[in-house]
């Protein structure tokens, strides 16, 4: 990994907790449905509405609330008690309200590459909900940049590296999904690190083995940390 000299964290579930609050909201809402629909069938249906509007709502707890309600009309054919849509605002807010639960060993990674290297966030999501988490975390100082990405695919990566004037052989980037985090990036030439996390979206699931000599993976987020400071 000589030549690195950017390194970039994803937030979501690599610095911190998140995805199981997703996962423990969308419990709750199937079980508002229950008189309709069985749990799983819930579940896909909610799923198939935030597929059809992420390109137009985006990631998110705001993205989320919306797929709930939209699920909640179609399902009961717009005849559903307002009850159930001030529930999914409520549950809402709860998330946008949680404390920040930082994953083990990420404050003493970043402290031991502070200055040894370029940090900084690259994160999707709303631009909001990504602030607030990232200022409740205690973090920002670490960072040389933030980045609230509305995607994260090649042209998005592609347009960080021009703003950090970075070439790709000197970027490497540290993250929970093999797909937003990993493949783009080693797709432009820069390297990845995967830290595999316990939860993870439908969305954000791929299949198959990556193979790329400028890809690792390691078990935990302070495991990296004999790769880099050697």
């Amino acid at each position: 990994m000589k030549g690195i000299q950017t390194i970039a964290f994803d937030a979501d579930d690599t610095l911190w907790v998140n995805e199981p609050y997703f996962r423990e909201v969308e419990n709750k809402f199937c079980g508002l449905l229950e008189d309709y629909l069985p749990h799983h069938t819930v579940e896909q249906e909610l799923f198939k509405t935030e597929m059809q509007n992420l390109s137009l709502y985006g990631y998110g707890v705001k993205a989320f609330m919306l797929a709930m309600i939209e699920t909640i009309l179609r399902v009961t054919e717009n005849a559903a008690n307002p009850v159930l849509i001030a529930k999914v605002l409520e549950y809402g807010k709860e998330q946008l309200n949680k404390d920040i639960e930082l994953l083990d060993g990420v404050k003493d990674v970043l402290e031991a590459l502070k200055g040894k290297y370029r940090l900084v966030v690259a994160t999707k999501g709303d631009l909001l909900d990504q602030e607030r988490k990232l200022n409740k975390s205690g973090l920002a100082h670490y960072f040389h940049h933030i980045e609230i990405m509305s995607d994260k695919q090649e042209k998005d990566y592609r347009k960080l590296l021009r703003h950090l004037d970075c070439p790709p052989e000197g970027f490497l980037m540290i993250g929970n999904s093999i797909k937003s985090d990993i493949l783009p990036v080693l797709a432009i030439g820069g390297h990845a690190i995967h830290i595999p996390y316990h939860t993870v979206w439908a969305h954000e699931v791929v299949e198959g083995e990556v193979k790329d000599e400028r890809f690792y993976s390691f078990e935990n987020i302070t495991a990296i940390l004999p790769k880099l400071l050697s």
